[in-house]
């Protein structure tokens, strides 16, 4: 449990493209690295879009906001092996102008990102953002941060998703 008592960064959707489909997944452990445009992510081989991220060695950080919880908690409980989450969730692919990953049009922000080192043992993959863009106009901003244990937190205030998510929680949270 000692992992929910330190929130590292916000939930963040990531595109990739295999070169031939693009998928998406929800990652909830982010942070920058320094104050320029580097970032580490977790995950590892048991998500379908990690061999993509191997292979193509760049992705796309979508920045979501707290009105797409339901969104965010859906796209990391099912897989992109058997579904189209882009489809499943309504969500708009837009085209970037450095990688293959598509933006997606209902977050808050996207960065083009190259991947620059994957560290297996720890499960961490460092990219480098190449491109930034931010929905200036969109009304809704507070981006979203995991507890861990299927809770989720806005500017302060607490959403209980543990009955939907489940099936991805540790034992004995």
């Amino acid at each position: 449990m000692a992992f929910t008592l330190i929130e590292p960064g916000p939930v963040i959707l990531v595109t990739t493209n295999d070169g031939g489909k693009p998928n998406v997944m929800t990652i909830s452990w982010t942070m920058a690295i320094g104050f320029g445009a580097n970032f580490a992510i977790s995950t590892g081989p048991w998500n379908f879009s990690y061999r993509a991220l191997e292979t193509s060695r760049e992705c796309v950080i979508g920045v979501p906001t707290i009105d797409m919880i339901d969104t965010i908690v859906g796209i990391g409980t099912c897989s992109g092996r058997d579904t189209n989450k882009f489809e499943k969730f309504g969500l708009t692919t837009l085209p970037a102008k450095h990688v293959y990953a598509p933006l997606i049009g209902e977050c808050l922000a996207n960065i083009e990102c190259r991947v620059t080192e994957i560290i297996d043992r720890q499960n961490i993959v460092i990219l480098e953002g190449v491109a930034a863009y931010r929905d200036e106009i969109r009304k809704e901003q507070r981006m979203v941060h995991a507890i861990g244990d299927g809770t989720f937190l806005a500017d302060g205030r607490k959403f209980d998703r543990r009955a939907e998510m489940r099936s991805k929680l540790p034992p004995g949270v």
